[in-house]
């Protein structure tokens, strides 16, 4: 995994609303480029579309109908170019045991909801900041 910074962010969320204020937060905020799926399985019928876009990182709503974020984790995980891509949770089931579930999973953090639109952007950059990455050579 590089150092380099965040550029584009793929957002599953199947809220419209909740969709259109991340839309504006993280790119009129962060200055990131956006692309946003309405659920876990129409985000699974557009891996090629996904796989062109290339994300940096990937948000994930945890409660979706039909596919869920943590489903959502686990299909994405099985398929090579994203099997290493960070993911952040955005949910309101922000319980320490349910972040460390949520961890386990192999989330990078969890965002709570309802969000700061004026901070998500700080919030993903800090989280971006502390995640593991690859040994230096």
């Amino acid at each position: 995994m590089s150092d380099t910074e965040i550029e584009r962010v793929l957002y599953v969320e199947d809220e419209p609303d909740i969709q259109a204020v991340a839309r504006v937060a993280l790119e009129a905020v962060g200055g990131f480029e956006v692309q946003i799926y309405n659920s876990g399985s129409d985000a699974m019928e557009h891996l090629d579309e996904i796989q062109r876009f290339n994300p940096d990182v990937i948000l994930l709503d945890v409660m979706m109908p039909g596919m869920d974020g943590p489903g959502t984790l686990s299909a994405l995980r099985r398929e090579h170019h994203f099997a290493e891509t960070p993911v952040i949770f955005m949910t309101a089931k922000v319980q320490p045991h349910e972040i460390a579930d949520f961890k386990a999973m192999g989330a990078l953090d969890v965002i709570p909801k309802p969000f700061d639109p004026m901070n998500l952007s700080t919030c993903i950059k800090k989280i971006w900041e502390t995640r593991p990455t690859a040994v230096e050579s």
